[in-house]
């Protein structure tokens, strides 16, 4: 099949321009209802549905984070360093960068009910494989499996639930999934920590299976089936990316996301260099950054679906003055607090945003989009922590987290100027 014709209903397209240009303030275009159905032609949305996804989406992100929670009682185990137990989080970042677009592309047929059930017992299988595994080796290679699982997860979860929901309530369903991605990074490593030392690291990986088998569960009995919205291959997959509005909102998913992991990540040395804190304040002030990407998660739906320019603008501003104020504040308590506050509320938003924002820009291409979204935040996380490495390295680390802010201000900016272009 030609990938001309790659293509949705004519109602979801007609729904999602819309609604773009509803979110410019300008009056739709003829034939245009503010509230259209989804891809399907649904017009009532099938929550549970989407529930399922959220909490496939919650097992796999927690099933990532689990080593860092656990890295000395596994390197003690297998008897290797820290620092090698530590690629086992590194693996699945880096199959993540191939991983969404090669599911996305090489699937173009099968339902995707059973895509996003087999991607979940991928997963099953993964955390199954590294608590029985003897040999690092093993327990890599399992890791790589769920790194794909999640990619691919990721990738497909915007077309799937597009299909599950009213083209006007997209924002909020994707809020739904994605808060699982919020409670898996808040809860994922202390839970790690502390069950580890209950009841063992492997325990712990047994118990992200058995989590996985209940999220495979409740798709199974909630998704119903889910056609693939066209045929979208590797063709496909690069003639999207090569439309100039897709383009510009990738180079601005890995700059708004690349500017916070090159402060994020050197979160710890700025809070020695800068402000002095202790173990316990940097726990507490990560722990109000967790609590406030939660809240900007919640909060992206509902403003995603009404006002999307709003997000587009304020979340990657509220990250770049965060980390301004970080790096500037002259190691005030007080100032850090609010920085973290503010930093968490806009990244919160940032994954629905870009979402809700690829939807009405390629509404005829969202499993190939949906892929390249996933990339590019993979991307934005090496290149982020890469950057904000040589720039600590070499001038410091107020400048890594200035230099991340002004990164991320830029891409909202580019993100706001590419919703203008159709081409």
């Amino acid at each position: 099949m030609s990938t001309d014709t790659d293509t949705i209903s004519t109602a979801t397209i007609t729904g999602s321009a819309g609604r773009a240009d509803l979110d410019r303030g300008a009056p739709a275009g003829p034939g245009s209802p503010r509230v259209g159905p989804g891809a399907s032609g649904r017009t009532k949305p099938a929550w549970p549905a989407v529930v399922s996804l959220g909490l496939g989406i919650f097992t796999l992100v927690a099933s990532e984070f689990l080593p860092a929670s656990m890295l000395s009682p596994i390197a003690a185990d297998l008897g290797i360093s820290e620092g090698t137990a530590g690629q086992l989080v590194t693996a699945t970042s880096i199959i993540g960068i191939i991983g969404g677009p090669l599911v996305v592309s090489g699937l173009p047929r099968l339902d995707r009910r059973w895509v996003m059930a087999g991607l979940t017992t991928l997963a099953v299988v993964s955390n199954v494989l590294v608590a029985l595994s003897p040999v690092f080796g093993l327990m890599l290679a399992s890791r790589l499996l769920l790194g794909l699982a999640i990619s691919g997860f990721w990738a497909m979860s915007l077309a799937v639930t597009a299909q599950l929901v009213p083209a006007d309530r997209l924002g909020r369903a994707m809020t739904v999934v994605n808060t699982g991605v919020s409670l898996a990074t808040i809860a994922a490593v202390p839970a790690g920590a502390l069950l580890g030392e209950l009841f063992g690291w492997r325990a712990v990986f047994l118990g992200a299976a058995a989590a996985g088998v209940i999220a495979l569960a409740a798709q199974l009995t909630t998704l119903p089936s889910v056609p693939p919205t066209g045929a979208p291959g590797f063709r496909t997959l690069a003639s999207t990316a090569a439309r100039p509005v897709v383009a510009l909102g990738i180079l601005s998913i890995v700059l708004i996301a690349g500017g916070h992991f090159t402060g994020f990540t050197y979160l710890r040395p700025a809070f020695q260099s800068i402000g002095g804190f202790d173990a316990a304040v940097l726990a507490a002030l990560l722990a109000a950054f967790g609590v406030a990407s939660f809240a900007g998660n919640l909060l992206a739906g509902p403003l995603a679906d009404r006002r999307l320019i709003v997000l587009v603008i304020g979340a990657p501003a509220a990250i770049g003055a965060a980390t301004l104020l970080f790096a500037l504040g002259g190691g005030s308590l007080a100032v850090a607090v609010v920085a973290m506050l503010v930093w968490g509320l806009g990244f919160g938003a940032v994954p629905t945003m870009v979402q809700t924002w690829i939807a009405g820009v390629a509404p005829d291409r969202l499993e190939s989009a949906g892929g390249l979204v996933v990339a590019a935040f993979q991307v934005a996380i090496t290149v982020g922590a890469a950057v904000g490495g040589a720039i600590v390295d070499s001038v410091g680390v107020q400048a890594a987290f200035i230099g991340g802010g002004v990164a991320a201000v830029l891409g909202g900016l580019v993100l706001a100027s590419a919703r203008r272009r159709r081409g």
